[in-house]
C-alpha cells in the first residue's frame, strides 16, 4: 500500500479504524522531509498491513499544532488508536524497519494493564 494523504477531517478515523499507523507530518519547504519521503514510501510498499500516512503541516497547520508537531519531519506511531512513538527528525531506512518491527510487537494492551491494577487506596 502507497502512503496516503491524510488532513484534519480525516485524522482521528484514520487513527482509530486502522490497527497501526505511521504518520509522516512534513511540509514542501523541508529539506530533510523531502529526503524522509522516499525512505517512508518505500516502507509503506514493503508492509502493506500498516497504513502510512503523510500530514503536509501547511494544509493542516491546525491537526500539526493539536499534535504537537515542533519540527518536521516528524514520525508519529499509533497502535490501536493509541499513540505510542513520536519522534523529529527524518530516519534511515534501517532505523524506520527496526521502529516497524517493534511497533508490530508492541502488546498496547499489556502496558496498560499495571496501572489498572494498582491497589486501590482504601
Amino acid at each position: 500500500m502507497a502512503t496516503v494523504a491524510v488532513t484534519t477531517k480525516d485524522f482521528e478515523q484514520t487513527i482509530s479504524d486502522n490497527e497501526l499507523v505511521f504518520v509522516d507530518f512534513w511540509a514542501t519547504w523541508c529539506g530533510p522531509c523531502r529526503a524522509f519521503g522516499p525512505v517512508f514510501e518505500k516502507a509503506s510498499e514493503a508492509n502493506p498491513d500498516i497504513v502510512f500516512a503523510k500530514v503536509d503541516i501547511d494544509e493542516n497547520q491546525e491537526l500539526a499544532t493539536a499534535a504537537g508537531i515542533q519540527a518536521v519531519p516528524t514520525l508519529m506511531i499509533a497502535k490501536k488508536g493509541q499513540v505510542i512513538f513520536k519522534q523529529a527528525g527524518a530516519l534511515r531506512a534501517s532505523d524506520l524497519d527496526d521502529l516497524i518491527v517493534q511497533a508490530r510487537g508492541l502488546d498496547v494492551n499489556a502496558q496498560a494493564e499495571p496501572s489498572a491494577q494498582e491497589p486501590s487506596a482504601e
